[in-house]
């Protein structure tokens, strides 16, 4: 009898458990659908742009995420084979160091000739002619789950996001089942060896960028379609405020242009799951035992490409496209040196090279 009885309460246990995760219920993340278009921000009209860039080092490159130039205007980018590449004077590419990660995304030059890449797995890197170190990993003993993008400032800082705090890069698509924002922003003191916390609660933190002062700083949310601006001086320092919100696509990589002004690479994207997803928690489960296995049913990337030039006041100057993804697919980041941009990408096998200036039409 005894048996019976407990048999019977196991069996409720188990069924209670089961209805909880089948039928609890969590609020839809309404930032994962496409804005409705924005009078005081209109998209750039489409005009095909980036069909006409030049591809360097085409065959080359395995997905080079981002691209930066130094002052010597030697371009680097990072490819998803682990390598480190550089584009030299010449013309010529060096395949400069063997990393063997398939994280490495957001990168950026140092005033000393040093190139830090943001590895979504490591953490931050600091690569030279002696060769490739973790210069920070954890942040408040937890470790970096997904660096992304990367800044030096002036007094040597580093700014880099953390795009999620829950979710590393080879289950990114799980954080789009979740209902909090789990990106921060993050701080490295080069003098102390130190990693500290600016920012927290982001909607997939991504690019990161400086204003031409230094007295702000600009991140990318990606799935809230915005960017927002951090007060480094001044009367509002340490104070946080919306510096473009209601972009035409999805903020990848944002860098500052030598008039003032930022690129933005955008992303063009649907979400594939429905709403009544985020309703069945068994799903979310099942979901993070599998990530890769549901990784291609959670959004969809529209095969298409789009840069915006903003302002110092959050509004678009201009825009380029490739409305079909002929050329430019999934670009990820522009760069501009020298009265050219340079666009690195998640799909393409170069990067793309295209002279300025042009009209957006």
């Amino acid at each position: 009898m005894a048996l019976i009885t407990f048999s019977r309460i196991v069996i409720v246990c188990v069924v209670a458990v089961a209805l909880q995760l089948i039928f609890s219920s969590s609020p839809y993340p309404i930032y994962l659908e496409n804005p409705p278009p924005s009078s005081l921000l209109p998209a750039p009209p489409s005009n095909s742009k980036l069909q006409d860039v030049i591809k360097l080092g085409e065959g080359l490159l395995k997905q080079p995420e981002d691209v930066a130039v130094d002052k010597n205007g030697v371009l680097y980018t990072v490819t998803r084979d682990g390598s480190v590449q550089r584009l030299h004077r010449n013309g010529t590419w060096e395949n400069w160091w063997q990393t063997h990660s398939p994280s490495l995304l957001g990168i950026t030059t140092t005033a000393a000739g040093d190139l830090i890449v943001c590895d979504a797995n490591q953490g931050l890197l600091k690569v030279s002619e002696e060769g490739v170190k973790v210069i920070s990993s954890h942040v408040d003993s937890a470790k970096i789950r997904f660096a992304d993008d990367v800044i030096e400032s002036s007094d040597g800082t580093l700014y880099f996001s953390d795009a999620s705090s829950k979710f590393g890069f080879d289950s990114w698509t799980l954080d789009l089942l979740e209902t909090e924002p789990n990106g921060r922003l993050l701080k490295y003191d080069p003098s102390t060896n130190t990693t500290s916390l600016v920012l927290h609660s982001l909607a997939f933190a991504n690019g990161v960028a400086l204003s031409a002062n230094q007295d702000y700083l600009v991140v990318c949310e990606t799935w809230k379609y915005r960017c927002l601006k951090y007060w480094l001086e001044g009367d509002k320092k340490g104070e946080t405020e919306i510096f473009v919100d209601r972009l035409p696509a999805r903020p990848d990589n944002i860098n500052l242009a030598p008039d003032g002004s930022f690129w933005i690479a955008l992303l063009e994207s649907t979400p594939v799951w429905p709403r009544f997803v985020y309703k069945l928690a068994a799903f979310k489960y099942l979901a993070r035992a599998f990530p890769k296995m549901f990784s291609n049913w959670v959004i969809k990337i529209v095969d298409k490409s789009m840069v915006v030039n903003v302002g110092s006041d959050g509004k678009i100057i201009r825009g380029f496209d490739d409305p079909t993804g002929k050329v430019m697919k999934f670009v990820t980041s522009a760069v501009e040196f020298e009265g050219h941009l340079y666009f690195g990408s998640l799909y393409n096998d170069f990067v793309g090279k295209l002279p300025l200036p042009l009209s957006s039409t």
